[in-house]
């Protein structure tokens, strides 16, 4: 598992996977969620802006699983 640390509150999934260099562009999300790979604490992520906070575990499926941690 590996940590992300972001230096907000909140971030969007969308903003996340960005910030974390998972996603080159925003516009990928959209197969990530079509194909149900991503999941957050453990349940299916369908909303490409699902608000992420400190302590939320993120997993992509094929891809890896990151923790959110805050400043």
């Amino acid at each position: 598992m590996e940590t992300v640390n972001i230096t907000t509150p909140m971030i969007q999934l969308d903003q996340f996977l960005k910030w974390a260099s998972i996603l080159q562009s925003g516009g990928e999300i959209r197969f990530l969620l079509d194909e149900k790979k991503i999941f957050v604490n453990g349940i299916l992520c369908t909303a490409k802006r699902k608000k992420l906070y400190p302590g939320d575990k993120v997993e992509i499926k094929g891809i890896g699983t990151y923790l959110i941690k805050g400043e």
